[in-house]
């Protein structure tokens, strides 16, 4: 099993969530992009992070 922590920082709020744009890490291309999060956990945050496990 691997194991990958996405580091996300904030973009922007829309009605009911809140986009979060990907921080790559140097020289390497983006995995996910950009995530929404509803606004109901995100609260204030301006950045998160999101771990990835690949089972197989």
């Amino acid at each position: 099993m691997s194991e990958k922590k996405v580091k996300f920082e904030f973009e922007k709020a829309t009605k009911n969530s809140v986009r979060y744009k990907e921080v790559p890490e140097e020289g390497m291309p983006p995995i996910i992009g950009s995530i929404y999060i509803q606004k109901w956990f995100a609260g204030d945050s301006k950045n998160i992070e999101v771990t990835i496990n690949k089972k197989d």
